[in-house]
């Protein structure tokens, strides 16, 4: 397993927007270009709960750099570090416009409100492709609804403690399972408990559970309406967001999820 290292100067180019919300419709739009060499329009958005989010998110920047993908991003961190918040972006219908993908990192377990929930999914549905990690799959956990999780793909409420889980490929000629090493494990992480797989949802790997000795997906596909969804429950850890193999799927899930 490799790791990657980071130093201040890799981290040059790293836009203030890590920490400030940037306005969503004026920057980022590249002039005119070849649509082969024009950069994938991304919105990530990150904050919340219980992990370090400027960190994780400097990773997957310098990750799609590495990998040769060019991407304008807009980057969202609002809401603080508890588990409830409504972020300002939300509160219009269009929220999404203009944006290739959406990377969804934030963590707001308590927020509970259907309409401002599905404002967010209805986007999604409508067509802007996803991808969803860790601690995404417990936000609005305590909603009622639906909505979300169908978007997701998954249902879970829970996790169990870090270790290093092992990683079993399910579906090995999955385009972003194919480069993915056999054994794997990965770095001190959580295991999510998966209660539901939602039926549009395709399982391309799975970890056992040090406590129940059930297996659960940790890296599947979704399709919700217009949109695909790549998502993973693992990404807890500094440790993760520097293994290369790890970042290398997420950008490999980005891709596939723009049909790249």
């Amino acid at each position: 397993m490799r790791n990657m290292m980071f130093s201040s100067k890799l981290f040059t180019g790293w836009v203030l927007a890590s920490v400030l919300a940037v306005p969503l419709f004026s920057a980022n739009l590249p002039a005119a270009e070849s649509s082969e060499h024009k950069p994938l329009n991304v919105l990530l958005i990150t904050s919340g709960c219980c992990h370090d989010y400027d960190f994780q998110g400097k990773a997957l920047q310098l990750a799609a750099e590495k990998a040769g993908v060019k991407v304008a991003w807009t980057v969202v961190s609002k809401g603080g570090t508890g588990t409830q918040a409504k972020i300002d972006l939300y509160e219009s219908p269009d929220w999404a416009d203009g944006f290739d993908l959406v990377v969804h990192n934030e963590c707001f377990a308590g927020t509970k409100d259907p309409e401002y929930i599905r404002r967010i999914t209805a986007a999604h549905q409508a067509g802007v492709p996803a991808v969803v990690i860790h601690c995404a799959m417990h936000t609005y956990r305590d909603t009622k609804i639906d909505d979300w999780r169908e978007f997701l793909g998954v249902t879970s409420r829970r996790h169990e403690h870090q270790a290093r889980y092992g990683v079993e490929v399910q579906t090995a000629d999955h385009p972003i399972m194919r480069e993915f090493p056999e054994p794997y494990t990965m770095p001190m992480d959580e295991l999510y408990v998966i209660e539901k797989v939602w039926p549009n949802t395709t399982v391309l790997a799975t970890s056992k559970s040090q406590v129940d000795g059930k297996s659960y997906p940790v890296i599947w596909t979704n399709q919700y309406g217009k949109a695909r969804v790549f998502g993973t429950t693992y990404g807890h850890s500094k440790d993760t967001f520097q293994d290369d193999e790890y970042l290398a799927l997420l950008v490999r899930g980005m891709q596939w999820a723009v049909d790249q």
